[in-house]
């Protein structure tokens, strides 16, 4: 994407809040388009919706979207550093400027709900949800099938990032899968303002159904750029949904195998797993967004809190490094080794200096961001499967799928033959922490996979106390504010 369109209409959707507030309720205003002016246009001119799906995308990226001034508010990728954290996998090994230390590390914010990650979270999740519902409402609802394939290309769009942000919500705000649990408001129109909690499966009912029409929608979707969202990506989206239930194992691999065989993606080598991160190309990336400067980011991004070769936090006090326990982990002849410092004593130690850089490779150097952010992976697709077909006893199958990843990784994979039970799916969990460092997913592993975690020698609080996945401390609060202006909501899970 190389660059950002921003139409009228754009800027009306991005402006919806997360609670009802008095601005929320104000009627838009005349010089804007309304939804119904909007879904005639679409009807013969597509251009007008994928407008607005581009505003979508361009929220996963843009700072402050999370309704904060915080240097920690800069998207998704903001959020997957906060799971890092909270899973542990990530230490912050020195902290200078206080970013994340008190609230995240310390666990201030989960534990008491006027911080305002737990607003951050929140509101951003629900910003795009609403800005999803335009699109959707716009469409023709949620049971609609537009005549014109653009259209279902961009409904299809529209549900599967609704359903992504829900999950999101979903993992953050509470502590465990129980579908009887009222954890959320549930809002899928556009018209709803503010609602009571509802159940968990009333949730999980909406992304299975939001993703199974998007797959079906997006058959034959030919997408532009990788900041699209087609069919393979939906897919994997609906992977970890099932996946974080505990009891769809079979159509999680079923997914999962399917995006592996027809996807069209392939594992990222040896060489690429240390050359950076840093451009959507990568075939192995199945989505992700492609940050010119034109997009305009610097200092405030995932690039400016993780990359010392970026003008960045990392690079000026604040280090965000691997468990010190995870890295230990890792064999000496495993090619992820080397994505980590290894220089006991030195501000560097543990920092991935040789995973997430700039091609410069200038410490402090890169001040506008033209590194591209990664949000999804076919690697994640391939211990996805091997972990469903673990959980379900097929291990013959898990042991395929885990050895085809770790053939690019190590130089002999034989000893996974000797693994089963139990001790695979250990063994799947510990090498998706190590693929995936970094990336946003080591939180959602620890949930799926009932984990206790203990945070390494490296980590400046709680070193050594074990920490279970279902521990409070490791979800967010519902938000003051929502609780302030949302008559329905006045109780936290």
């Amino acid at each position: 994407m190389k660059k950002i369109i921003k139409l009228i209409l754009v800027t009306t959707i991005l402006s919806l809040g997360y609670s009802c507030g008095s601005d929320f309720l104000d009627q838009q205003p005349s010089q804007f388009l309304t939804t119904e002016q909007i879904s005639e246009a679409a009807e013969t001119n597509p251009g007008v919706i994928k407008g607005t799906m581009t505003g979508i995308y361009s929220l996963t990226f843009e700072t402050f979207t999370g309704d904060t001034r915080g240097h920690d508010d800069f998207g998704q990728k903001a959020y997957d550093i906060f799971g890092d954290f909270l899973s542990g996998d990530m230490a912050l090994s020195v902290s200078t400027y206080g970013w994340y230390r008190a609230s995240i590390t310390e666990f201030q914010a989960p534990l008491d709900f006027t911080f305002l990650d737990n607003k951050q979270v929140w509101s951003y999740y629900y910003r795009v949800i609403r800005s999803a519902n335009l699109v959707i409402d716009a469409l023709g609802g949620n049971d609609a099938v537009p005549d014109l394939d653009e259209n279902k290309y961009l409904l299809g769009q529209a549900k599967a990032i609704r359903a992504h942000s829900y999950f999101y919500l979903t993992q953050y705000f509470s502590n465990s899968y129980n579908p009887s649990a009222e954890i959320l408001p549930l809002y899928d129109e556009l018209s709803d303002q503010n609602g009571p909690k509802v159940a968990t499966s009333v949730i999980y009912d909406l992304m299975e159904k939001d993703l199974n029409d998007a797959i079906s929608l997006l058959n034959g979707f030919n997408r532009t750029a990788k900041n699209e969202i087609n069919k393979s990506v939906a897919q994997g989206i609906l992977a970890y949904v099932l996946g974080s239930r505990g009891d769809k194992y079979q159509e999680v691999a079923n997914l999962t195998s399917d995006v592996i065989s027809t996807g069209g993606f392939n594992l990222m080598t040896s060489t690429e797993v240390t050359g950076g991160f840093n451009d959507v190309a990568t075939s192995g990336w199945m989505w992700g967004i492609d940050l010119t400067p034109d997009t305009g980011l610097g200092l405030v991004s995932w690039w400016g809190q993780m990359d010392v070769f970026t003008y960045s936090y990392a690079w000026a006090g604040d280090a965000k490094a691997i468990d010190a326990g995870l890295y230990d982990a890792i064999p000496a002849d495993d090619a992820r080794k080397a994505q980590f410092n290894y220089n006991p004593g030195s501000y560097y130690h543990l920092l991935p200096i040789n995973k997430f850089y700039d091609p410069n490779r200038q410490i402090g150097g890169q001040t506008v961001i033209t590194t591209d952010y990664v949000y999804m992976r076919v690697a994640e697709m391939y211990l996805l499967n091997a972990e469903a077909n673990a959980m379900i006893g097929n291990d013959a199958a898990a042991r395929t799928s885990l050895k085809d990843l770790l053939s690019q990784r190590i130089p002999n994979t034989t000893y996974v033959d000797g693994l089963s039970g139990q001790d695979l799916i250990n063994e799947i969990y510990l090498q998706t922490r190590i693929e995936l460092w970094g990336e946003g997913k080591s939180y959602l592993a620890m949930k799926r996979n009932k984990a206790t975690i203990v945070r390494g020698s490296n980590h400046l609080s709680y070193v050594g106390e074990p920490i279970s996945y279902d521990d409070e401390r490791l979800t967010f609060e519902i938000p003051e504010v929502e609780i302030q202006n949302n008559p329905f909501i006045s109780t936290q899970n």
